[in-house]
């Protein structure tokens, strides 16, 4: 470590200069993002059907590209999986990024090219830690080791020469070997499958570790530090990690989470920083610790532009680019990277804090949702278990509200139903049991997060009595054909005021 941090402070230094300019010169670091995608792809098989070679202008792109999502873009990704190259991206995929699914598939599998690699994922975690010591230039943070929590899935082999996994679990097979120097656990342990026996591992073998920072998800984090509790006897994480000052989280909301790691972390000097970083892209990370907003990486190799909520759902939606938005206003954001996405609707919703530089926040996703703990689960992925338990059991189903139940200190997460039944012809417990193993089936990463109840334990379901839900539309003035009640939230306002209604 002695040669190693010295290193990694010059090396930060350098990208300071990078991010300074690219705050200060938002438009043209854009402009030349987009010509630099486009001219590499103009010969792929996607660029020659649009005419990138003929594409001048960000006018021009956007009236010859269409908008997509997973599954428009889902023919070009299997032809690369099966083998073939240069269909979105020049440079050789042999790596995929999987994630959960879209309304047709459990899982998605998101192209990782070199340059995504390398100019984007790892590019942007260094400024991650790059903007944490402009604001904490005496930090010893660099002195000591990462603990990372990737993620659920091992790296699987495709095929002969393709690979994919979870995109920590690529990006920890792909990491240069000063990355690998400054992290822990090692390798073998962090790409294990198996998350009881991971959990252990991670705990036992990080315990005597300097650990000073932290990256991952809130909700496998805590069940580690539950585990490093127990084998230490102590309910302080600074017994443990003295050093510890930094925990980078995203992919959550990390505001239920907030008193717990306050409980288990009681430092003053413990900073929180947020992160905007998906299986498509690292879009985002706090550059100002303890405030609203995300500073938009903007020379990542991505080229973003912003639909309007209105425009979603048209043919031919409209979009924005930087100069055109404003603040406070919801727009679904819309990539072309270099991994071959093209004008790809990433499905979540964001909201600029600040024009000067750029900063976000994301306000949600385009449909309901529940993502509490990292599953993603989508109406669709709830509609399709409802229908298949009612199938296994006879039951029919008129109406159902979902929310999060949060990790508190005695137990674990889960979701809270209320379903109205037309007819339940079996135990109510017979049903649970039933939608609980086909949303498994629907969405991998529910069904990751319920693996042995490390993370999600059973759904609690109420069974509302009928016209129940009608009774609350009615008392909130909402009964009639436009108003109906929310499938899904990733809170708990409208499971709290319909739950008194489940008493009949």
């Amino acid at each position: 470590m002695s040669i190693i941090s010295p290193a990694l402070k010059g090396f930060m230094k350098l990208r300071q200069s990078a991010i300074d300019n690219f705050m200060l010169n938002p438009l043209d670091t854009q402009r030349q993002v987009f010509n630099k995608l486009v001219g590499s792809a103009q010969f792929t098989e996607y660029g020659k059907k649009h005419g990138f070679e003929k594409l001048n202008t960000i006018a021009e792109f956007r009236k010859n590209v269409p908008i997509n999502d997973y599954d428009t873009m889902k023919p070009y990704i299997q032809a690369i999986m099966e083998g073939r190259q240069n269909v979105l991206w020049p440079s050789p995929i042999t790596w995929f990024a999987k994630s959960s699914g879209t309304t047709s598939d459990k899982s998605k599998f998101i192209p990782v090219s070199k340059e995504s690699l390398d100019d984007n994922h790892f590019k942007a975690g260094k400024d991650v830690l790059t903007l944490y010591l402009r604001q904490f230039p005496q930090s010893s943070m660099v002195w000591g080791k990462c603990l990372m929590m990737g993620g659920s899935h091992q790296v699987n082999q495709l095929n002969a020469d393709s690979f994919f996994g979870d995109l920590s679990a690529v990006m920890l097979q792909n990491m240069p070997w000063m990355g690998q120097l400054v992290r822990t656990p090692e390798l073998s342990i962090a790409l294990m499958d198996e998350w009881e026996e991971k959990i252990e591992m991670i705990a036992r073998t990080t315990i005597h570790e300097n650990v000073t920072y932290i990256a991952g998800v809130p909700t496998w984090t805590i069940v580690l530090i539950k585990r490093l509790f127990e084998i230490a006897g102590t309910d302080n994480l600074l017994d443990i990690w003295p050093d510890l000052e930094l925990y980078i989280h995203g992919g959550v909301s990390f505001m239920p989470y907030r008193k717990q790691f306050e409980q288990y972390i009681p430092s003053a000097g413990m900073h929180y920083m947020e992160t905007y970083n998906a299986s498509e892209g690292f879009f985002a990370a706090q550059d100002r610790v303890g405030s609203d907003g995300m500073l938009l990486f903007l020379n990542h190799g991505i080229f973003y532009e912003f639909m309007p909520m209105e425009e979603y759902g048209k043919p031919e939606p409209e979009t924005l680019t930087l100069k055109e938005v404003e603040l406070n206003k919801n727009y679904a954001l819309v990539i072309s990277t270099n991994g071959g996405l093209w004008r790809y609707l990433v499905g979540d919703t964001i909201q600029f804090t600040s024009l000067n530089p750029y900063r976000i926040k994301v306000s949600g996703r385009l449909k309901h949702f529940i993502n509490a703990f990292g599953e993603e689960v989508i109406v669709d992925n709830t509609d399709h278990a409802i229908t298949i338990a009612c199938a296994q059991t006879g039951a029919i189903v008129n109406d159902y509200t979902a929310a999060p139940v949060y990790m508190t200190g005695q137990t674990n997460g889960a979701h809270e139903w209320i379903i109205e039944f037309e007819k339940l012809p079996c135990p109510l417990d017979v049903f649970v049991k039933a939608l609980d193993k086909a949303l498994q089936a629907e969405n991998s990463d529910y069904e990751a997060k319920r693996h042995k109840d490390i993370a999600l334990r059973m759904p609690i379901v109420h069974a509302m009595p009928k016209d129940g839900f009608n009774k609350w539309l009615k008392d909130k003035g909402k009964l009639g054909g436009q108003h109906k009640v929310p499938r899904l939230s990733n809170e708990r306002k409208y499971l709290e005021e319909i739950l008194p209604y489940t008493k009949g």
